[in-house]
This record gives structure tokens, C-alpha cells and sequence, in this order.
């Protein structure tokens, strides 16, 4: 867990330096900060000679803190980098500080104000697990994940070249700096990676070299006169070529892999025979919320670090925004119980999240309801926008048959002809996906949603088992949820239906609207058994195929993120999901769930 919002991490001492309140030790040198990043963790790991010739270089630090040190790296990275390299850098901080008191640290160092008023106006936020930030001119991409440090490490999928290994002092903060961290340091370790930090205490020395480093002393910084700078053995992998990636698909699963893709240096082509947005994602709006899970394990998990990413990468495309914030109505009677306990989680931001009463409610919505929960930065999109930004380009082209050989994959038509040649193929393409890759448990629900544009007092976006949100013109609503069902005509009936779901909770609205005239569209979702997606490699014996599918009614929340968790397997960058969320969405977990309860069968018969 995380701290409470009203409590920060840091004091300002009288000198006007950063102190911390847990561990009773500074950021960095009150002579110079800056100064002190470079000797100990730039020269220490040898940069930047260490990335140069490197198409993709990854560093990992413990002890985010002020950002000092990341800013310093990518300041040199900046500088001495060729322009198709890629940077990497992973962060671990227990206890993130604000982004006021990140402006204030850093004001020390004038040279930095450029990057540091990037940094600090996206800074990542208090809330646990993995907060994604991108400096796409320059190549850079941060993760910073706020968790205990064993479990970020143990979670983290990465292989870092270079440490900064920056914690507080050992004597004031010894977990950060257990055998047992150290240890997973190694594991998440590139072969040749070095590692450098301001201390020598033997506890430190010796945790490295058990942990395989060979470990030297060097001249400190400042009154500092020692520091340490380690190395495993081996020598740094060779530079993996730009890949070929084939994505199958245009809605917001192909849009997302093409933009995740080309966001790592990879080259992609998006196939579809209809075009952008022919199927589920192709209605004139779209709501962003995360699902309510008051299970807060992984599925919540996911959820919520899916929605933030989601709401960072719509936030750069401010054009396809129609409208902010949304409400989710109790509709049973533990609702209200459900969303009070995800609300006080950590898994959001503080004040992300708020319990609204029925007064509150009806005051932002026109009419009495239920009490429910707000979502302030929840968001209303223009699908078109976005698909349009994400994948400019749509070969239009039905994709029959995949083939596979030494070379890489081919793409086939009905008739056999090749349509491309591709390293990799990711196969988006909702429930066609089962004709290209069979097996899969994706099932078939039809939605169609009404719409009109003769209510011209728009309300809240809400949900409620249905929901209503906000177009250009006026309001879309529904949907239906019928299993199975795969055909894509408009029904009356159906539009009927979609107004009575309305009545349910809103019945002064629903009375509106079943007196306008109604437009609508029908197309097909794909949903799981376990309701969570499938993100990852099939493990057919084919290599290089991956499927991105059952997002359900939830794609525009999930599918930016897992998309670069796709994209990062495919091109060998660090995913942004911890392990477990990896595991949740995996695509052979049902397999071996099956396997799991055979062998279990096995033995008890």
C-alpha cells in the first residue's frame, strides 16, 4: 500500500534541500546533486560509451525520487544518441513524492528546466503499479513502478544493461539494499550490465558479489570518498535488427499494436478488408472507465493500470475528447459497499475516485438516482480520431491463411496470393481472429447501441449496467448484450431495449428518448470465459504469433496498454505489465487451467 494522500515523503530542511521524513537521510548532495549523478551513475556504469552502437539500451535504478538521476541520463542520452536508438529506463520508488516538490528539488539545476518541466508536468502519480511515460522525440521510455522493491523486480520482465542503485543510505533504509534485492537485481540483469551507487558498506559489497557482480571501489563524489561501481560478466547482446509486424485487424486492438509498435522502432502494416473501425470500435463515441473490481487483485490490477495509460495516451490526442467525467450508479444493493472499498484503494490516484450520495448524483445527472461513483477523469472519445491517429494506413485486404517458415511469416489471401512478409504477425481481429488462429475460447456478443441527436442537454456520461454518454451532436446509449448472436442488422426491438435499460436508473431521460428518433448500430464483441483479455504469444510452435483480443465492452481502456505489453515481447523492450498481470491476460492460461484440473482428476481418480 501506498501513503495516505495528505502525507508527503519529504521535508525541507533550512538550506532549501529535500530531506526524507521516513528514512531521515537526503536526495542527493547538498553540494551538488547533479553533479554527484554524474560521477556515481553515468560514469560509474561506463556511459555513454556503454549504449553507443546499441538500438535499444536499459537502465534500472531503485530510489526514483526526485527524478535527478533520470533527468541527468536522458539529458546525456539526448546528446550523444543515434536517432533510431531506443532507451529504456525502469524505476522503483516505495514512496513517490508530489510533482510541486519534484519542481521545487529540481529548480537547484537551471540546465535541466527543459526536461524537468516535462518530466514534472506528466509526473507519475502516487497511485501502485506501473506509471508509463514517453519522450517519443527522443526515444525514451520511463517506467516507474510504485511498489515495494522485491516485488517490483520479481514482477519486472526486463533485462537492464546499467544500475542506479540509489536508495537511501543502508544503515537508515536496509531493506532496499537485502541480499535478496540484489539477488534480483542480478537475475534482471543483461549479460555485461554494470552497476554503480554512492555507497561502500560491506553489507552492499558483499550482497553484489554473492549476487555475481564483481564489485570495485572507486573515488567518491564530494566529502564522499569512496563509491562503488560492479559488473557481471559476459558481454552486452548483440543489436537486434528493426522487425517486420503484420497486425490483422484496424479497430482499437490493430490501431493500438501499430502505434505501441512503431513507439519501439519497429515497422508496422495493419491489414483489414473493411478498414478502420468496420467492427466494435466504429461507433461515434467511446467511454473510457476501468471495470469496478473490488477484488483488487490482478484483474483490478490490470483495470486500473490499463485505464491510466489509457486516459495518458487519449490525453495527446485532444481532438478526439468529447467530454470528462463519468458516473457508475449503484445498481445493486452492495454496490455502494464495492465502490467505497475501490475507491479508498491505492490502485487509483487520490481523489481519482469518489463516492457521490443520491443529491450529488442527481445534481450532475437532472433527475433522482441512485448514489453512485465518480470518476473525474474518466473520458468520452471519438473512436474515428483515434483510430485514424494510431493507423494512418489500412491495407485493405482480407488476410485467409498465415504461413510460417524459416524466413518469417507470409500472409495469404483466399486465393494464395502473398500479401506481405512480416518477422512477426499480431492477429487483432476480433472474432475473426478464430479463423487465423483456431482454439481460443472467444465467444461471440452482440451489441448494438441507439443513438440520437435530438437531446441537446447532454448529462454526465453514465453506466449502469447499460449507459449513456455524450456525442458530437447528443447522446449514444445502450447496449444490448446478447451471447452468441453474430449478425449486425439494426433492430427496433433492440433500440427499444436500450431505452428501457435507461428507464431502469434514468427515467426522466428515458422518457426523452423514447420520443426521439433513434439512429444505432450493431457489431459483434469478443469476450473470454474469465471476462479479462488475451495479450501475448500462442504457444502453437509457431513463433512470433500473437493474439490481442476479448476486450468485451472495454477495449478503448485496455487495449493502448496491453498492445505495448504485446509490442515490447515482439521488439525485445522491457513490457510495461508486472508478471502476474502478464500471466492474467496470457493466452495459453486456459490451456493450462485445463491441464491444471486434468491432472488434478488424474490423481484423485
Amino acid at each position: 500500500m501506498t501513503d495516505p494522500p495528505d502525507w508527503t515523503p519529504l521535508e525541507w530542511m533550512g538550506d532549501g534541500q529535500p530531506r526524507s521524513r521516513l528514512y531521515d537521510d537526503v536526495y542527493f548532495s547538498a553540494e551538488d546533486g547533479l553533479a554527484e549523478t554524474r560521477a556515481v551513475f553515468l560514469v560509474g556504469c561506463g556511459l555513454p560509451d556503454a549504449w553507443v552502437g546499441r538500438r535499444r539500451f536499459v537502465v534500472g535504478e531503485l530510489g526514483f525520487g526526485t527524478g535527478l538521476n533520470v533527468l541527468a541520463l536522458i539529458e546525456l542520452w539526448a546528446r550523444t544518441r543515434t536517432a533510431d536508438a531506443q532507451l529504456h529506463i525502469f524505476s522503483v520508488e516505495a514512496h513517490p513524492i508530489t510533482a510541486a516538490d519534484a519542481r521545487r528539488a529540481l529548480a537547484h539545476w537551471p540546465e535541466l528546466a527543459g526536461l524537468a518541466a516535462r518530466l514534472t508536468d506528466h509526473w507519475p502519480g502516487q497511485a501502485s503499479g506501473v506509471h508509463r511515460r514517453a519522450f517519443a522525440d527522443l526515444g525514451v521510455t520511463l517506467d516507474v513502478i510504485v511498489a515495494d522493491v522485491a516485488e517490483a523486480l520479481a514482477g519486472w520482465g526486463g533485462r537492464a544493461d546499467a544500475w542506479f542503485l540509489d536508495g537511501f543510505a543502508p544503515a537508515r533504509n536496509p531493506a532496499m539494499w537485502r541480499d535478496e534485492v540484489l539477488a534480483l537485481v542480478a537475475q534482471r540483469s543483461a549479460p555485461g550490465a554494470a552497476a554503480a551507487t554512492f555507497t561502500v558498506a560491506g553489507q552492499v559489497r558483499r550482497g553484489l558479489a554473492a549476487a555475481g557482480f564483481t564489485v570495485e571501489k572507486q573515488p567518491g563524489f564530494g566529502r564522499k570518498r569512496e563509491r562503488l561501481a560492479a559488473r557481471l560478466p559476459g558481454h552486452a547482446p548483440a543489436a537486434l535488427p528493426a522487425r517486420r509486424v503484420a497486425i490483422i485487424g484496424a479497430g482499437i486492438a490493430g490501431a493500438s499494436t501499430a502505434r505501441a509498435v512503431r513507439a519501439l522502432g519497429g515497422e508496422a502494416a495493419v491489414f483489414d478488408p473493411q478498414g478502420r473501425g468496420a467492427g466494435a470500435s466504429g461507433n461515434p463515441a467511446a467511454l473510457v472507465t476501468p471495470r469496478v473490481d473490488a477484488g483488487l487483485g490482478p484483474p483490478a490490477q490490470l483495470f486500473a493500470q490499463a485505464w491510466r495509460r489509457a486516459l495518458d495516451l487519449y490525453a495527446a490526442l485532444p481532438e478526439a475528447i468529447i467530454a470528462r467525467g463519468a458516473l457508475q450508479l449503484a445498481a445493486q444493493p452492495r454496490d455502494a459497499e464495492r465502490f467505497a472499498k475501490v475507491a479508498a484503494s491505492d490502485l487509483f490516484e487520490p481523489g481519482a475516485l469518489a463516492m457521490l450520495d443520491r443529491a450529488e448524483v442527481a445534481a450532475r445527472l437532472g433527475e433522482s438516482a441512485a448514489a453512485g461513483l465518480a470518476f473525474a477523469e474518466a473520458l468520452v472519445i471519438e473512436p474515428a480520431i483515434v483510430l485514424a491517429n494510431w493507423a494512418p494506413q489500412v491495407e485493405l485486404a482480407a488476410v485467409a491463411r498465415l504461413e510460417h517458415d524459416s524466413g518469417g511469416w507470409r500472409l495469404l489471401d483466399a486465393q494464395g496470393r502473398t500479401l506481405a512478409n512480416a518477422d512477426a504477425v499480431v492477429v487483432a481481429a476480433g472474432l475473426e481472429t478464430l479463423n487465423l488462429v483456431p482454439g481460443l475460447p472467444l465467444g461471440a456478443v452482440r451489441g448494438q447501441a441507439s443513438w440520437t441527436d435530438a437531446i441537446a442537454d447532454r448529462p454526465w456520461a453514465a453506466a449502469f449496467g447499460g449507459y449513456v454518454i455524450p456525442t458530437r451532436q447528443g447522446l449514444l446509449f445502450g447496449a444490448t448484450h446478447d451471447r452468441g448472436d453474430t449478425a449486425c442488422d439494426l433492430r427496433a426491438e433492440d433500440h427499444a431495449r436500450n431505452v428501457a435499460s435507461v428507464a431502469e436508473s434514468l427515467p426522466r431521460l428515458a422518457a426523452q428518448l423514447a420520443e426521439a428518433p433513434l439512429d444505432g448500430r450493431a457489431s459483434v464483441r469478443v469476450a473470454t470465459p474469465d471476462q479479462l483479455p488475451i495479450a501475448g504469444a500462442v504457444a502453437d510452435g509457431r513463433a512470433d504469433l500473437f493474439v490481442l483480443s476479448g476486450f468485451g465492452a472495454r477495449g478503448f481502456a485496455l487495449a493502448p496498454l496491453l498492445a505495448e505489453h504485446v509490442a515490447a515481447v515482439i521488439l525485445g523492450a522491457p513490457s510495461p505489465l508486472p508478471a502476474p498481470l502478464a500471466e492474467a491476460v496470457d493466452p495459453d492460461r486456459f490451456a493450462r487451467r485445463a491441464a491444471r484440473r486434468e491432472g488434478g482428476h488424474t490423481r484423485s481418480s
